[in-house]
């Protein structure tokens, strides 16, 4: 059994083909409820209000295409005239702000990174071991880590490797020592203060 169709031109189509079998078949269909020329005239009433709304869609589409077009207008001779404000007063805020404006905020210093939080050795084998750390939760953002090495207990700390996510394989460790590992976060600014300490044997 055939299903209704629920697309709105297939039901336009469906339409067309009754009012046609209608007309054409009126021996086989002789009183329908709806008459082939009252379903045509049902269909035709609906055609115009279908048309109805595209016209009215095409309106809404040049409405909106003006206003945006109006907007950009409005909104190159804002800027011209902030353009020109900004020079005539140097940007003294307090002048600018009698046209709702406001002038150069003053640039804020780049901090070098707070400390890295909670290192971990979290998995290790044979001649390596993965570490793994928190970012700092305060100075600048980060722009890469240095992690640094040392042999326990008094041994100087060197820089094994750089990681520009918060945690890093290292291969190819000397097996045999305990190594004492430290992250360091940095930017342009400098280096934040080392993370704590883990203590590896491998």
């Amino acid at each position: 059994m055939a299903r209704f169709p629920k697309a709105e031109g297939e039901i336009l189509v469906l339409a067309q083909n009754v009012v046609a079998g209608l007309t054409a078949n009126a021996a086989t269909y002789p009183a329908p409820p709806v008459t082939a020329a009252e379903l045509q005239a049902v269909l035709d009433s609906f055609i115009t209000l279908q048309n109805d709304v595209a016209a009215a869609k095409a309106a809404t589409s040049l409405a909106v295409t003006t206003k945006d077009a109006g907007l950009e207008e409005l909104t190159d001779a804002i800027k011209a005239i902030l353009r020109y404000a900004e020079n005539t007063v140097d940007f003294d805020d307090d002048l600018l702000k009698l046209l709702g404006w406001a002038g150069r905020k003053a640039g804020v210093a780049l901090e070098a990174p707070g400390q890295c939080r909670n290192l971990e050795a979290s998995q290790q084998g044979d001649g390596w071991v993965f570490l793994d750390w928190k970012k700092p939760i305060d100075g600048g953002a980060v722009f890469s880590y240095k992690v640094e090495r040392r042999e326990r207990p008094t041994g100087e700390y060197l820089e094994v490797k750089s990681a520009y996510e918060s945690e890093v394989i290292l291969i190819n460790q000397e097996r045999g020592k305990e190594w004492e590992y430290r992250v360091i976060a940095g930017n342009k600014a400098g280096d934040g203060p080392p993370s704590n300490t883990v203590p590896v044997v491998l």
